[in-house]
């Protein structure tokens, strides 16, 4: 599926989530529920990539110097992994008592497919 889709179709199911959420938070949610989509999105992207190329990279520093290095791919993963995490933990502490079990079960899924 194209990003743009997937970043729709996780913003649909973050709003579902977050519909009963105070007027007065919900301009606050809405940019966090557009990070967290986007995010989502793109560490997919990084997973799939990571996949199919490894977590590892060579370099070659000279003419003569070679090596290996953590991919670009594994950074960007693991800084918007934690990036993502916060922005969900954010999302749910403004959700009202009761619904935030719910919540972190859906957040606790997503990690468990991150892992695999």
């Amino acid at each position: 599926m194209e990003k743009d889709k997937r970043i729709k179709a996780e913003m649909r199911k973050l709003k579902k989530i977050f519909k009963n959420i105070p007027e007065d938070k919900s301009r606050v949610v809405e940019k966090l529920i557009d990070n967290a989509a986007f995010m989502s999105a793109t560490l997919e992207d990084l997973q799939d990539a990571m996949n199919e190329n490894g977590c590892v990279s060579t370099y070659q520093n000279g003419e003569n110097q070679w090596g290996t290095k953590k991919s670009p791919e594994a950074d960007l993963y693991n800084t918007m992994i934690k990036n993502y995490s916060s922005v969900i933990r954010q999302l749910t502490d403004l959700l009202p008592p009761g619904e935030a079990k719910s919540t972190e079960d859906e957040f606790v899924k997503f990690i468990q497919r991150a892992v695999k």
